[in-house]
């Protein structure tokens, strides 16, 4: 059966003026020239409706991170679909592959995290955290304790919960489901929030007695845990002080206080581990929350992997859990966990991202010496560049000028794919990439953040 899908530019936009985009200007998209269609793509590239390779470099979103067109993955998936299509693990069902990923991820996962819930994004993945976090402290006799903290430039996902979890910004004129129930501690955002002149370890106590003089004020008996990404994505890719989460996670645990890691990015080989809190931050959560790389974007699966102790709460003789998707541990969504997650330890991609990750660290960190680019942060292939228009006083650009998308259409046209977030530019490309592609992807970098600077100079009185 062939299906008639348009692949002309013009039969696709018309067809997409139907399809509502993420985060995206619904109005703006009214205009053709608004969108870009993308009909192809392997390895490290893909192709545009009028025949333009660039490279990706956002990784889909964060997520491609064996690259595209892996026939491994695509083999899998369509001999589980002819095997087992579909079923459900409700009630007393499961089914092989469920079994052998969930087998597989809890051997990766720090030694305690031993049991893993699978769902089809982060942002259920993180809703799950919460509904167990609750669950358990109801078995163990304490309603009361279902408070959750966040931090301001977070960015937990979209649902109406995760939403919650997620800083302020992104619910601008939307509701949430929060209703008191998150408190948002101090972003660790040191270019922006740290004094001048303070020191890492300075900036980390004052990041400390926030969190505990939250802690006193909330109520410790009334807080159920704690939700940090190791770096902070789609905040503005924004690393904490050294010592930050081992210290958090110090806290959280004097306090009774569950700490939940959001490794939807930072796992499976981004950051060159294929979990990043223990192996680089130095500290084991109670659950972590992962998604994105664990199949890199070849099918929509996350994971929700928990600690003994909650399991043996919630699996107790007396307890039921009432929660789940149709969707949940799909044969095919966990066929293409397991292909990839061979696929990133057969050729040892994160091995590979020690060494090839801090080459486009480094060399995006070079771009420092452009006179617009205030501040280049991250690590390894999770990168974020911030722009403003004076260095000395890193006062930011106006809306109107909208740095992020200028620079992002800039790139566009050289051959690259940037994400723009405000006055923010992040990279998270495939793994996958070599010297050389990295070098091409900071010249692209460079020529289209110095062409911008020149105009927008032109354009000052």
């Amino acid at each position: 059966m062939t299906l008639d899908i348009p692949t002309g530019t013009d039969d696709i936009l018309t067809s997409d003026s139907h399809l509502i985009q993420s985060f995206a200007n619904l109005h703006g998209l009214k205009q053709q020239d608004a969108r870009t269609a993308i009909v192809g793509a392997k390895g490290a590239m893909v192709t545009d409706s009028e025949g333009n390779e660039l490279i990706d470099g956002i990784g889909g979103l964060w997520c491609v991170n064996v690259g595209h067109g892996r026939t491994e993955i695509i083999d899998a998936i369509t001999e589980q679909l002819k095997t087992l299509d579909y079923y459900s693990t409700f009630y007393n069902f499961t089914h092989p592959a469920a079994a052998e990923l969930a087998k597989k991820v809890t051997s990766l996962a720090p030694d305690s995290l031993n049991h893993v819930y699978f769902a089809n994004s982060g942002s259920v993945a993180n809703d799950t955290a919460v509904r167990m976090l609750h669950h358990y402290n109801n078995l163990k006799g304490r309603p009361n304790k279902k408070q959750i903290l966040s931090r301001v430039g977070a960015y937990h996902g979209s649902t109406y919960l995760a939403m919650a979890l997620t800083t302020p910004a992104y619910s601008e004129d939307w509701d949430t489901a929060a209703n008191g129930l998150v408190h948002h501690l101090r972003s660790p955002y040191q270019y922006r929030e740290g004094e001048d002149g303070m020191t890492e370890a300075e900036f980390l106590e004052v990041l400390a007695k926030d969190m505990t003089d939250t802690i006193e004020r909330v109520g410790a008996d009334n807080i159920a845990g704690f939700f940090a990404e190791p770096i902070m994505g789609a905040g503005g890719v924004l690393v904490a002080p050294k010592g930050y989460h081992k210290r958090m996670h110090e806290i959280t645990k004097q306090h009774d206080i569950m700490y939940v890691a959001d490794e939807v990015v930072t796992a499976w080989g981004r950051l060159g581990e294929m979990f990043s809190s223990e192996a680089i931050f130095g500290m084991v959560p109670d659950i972590i929350c992962t998604a994105k790389g664990i199949t890199s974007g070849y099918q929509p699966l996350s994971a929700t992997i928990i600690s003994d102790e909650i399991y043996d709460v919630i699996s107790g003789p007396d307890a039921m859990f009432l929660h789940g998707m149709t969707y949940s541990s799909h044969p095919a969504a966990c066929a293409a966990g397991l292909a990839n997650i061979k696929i990133l330890e057969d050729e040892d991609i994160p091995g590979r991202v020690k060494t090839t990750g801090k080459i486009f660290e480094n060399a995006l960190r070079g771009l420092m010496d452009i006179d617009i680019v205030g501040d280049v942060r991250g690590s390894h292939f999770m990168m974020g560049l911030e722009f403003v228009s004076d260095k000395e006083t890193k006062e930011t650009f106006s809306d109107e000028v909208n740095i992020g998308l200028q620079l992002a259409k800039a790139c566009q046209r050289r051959g690259l794919i940037a994400r723009p977030l405000g006055n923010i530019l992040i990279l998270s490309p495939t793994l996958i990439m070599d010297e050389k592609m990295i070098m091409d992807i900071e010249g692209i970098l460079r020529e289209s953040i110095v062409e911008t600077a020149a105009k927008l100079r032109a354009q000052t009185p």
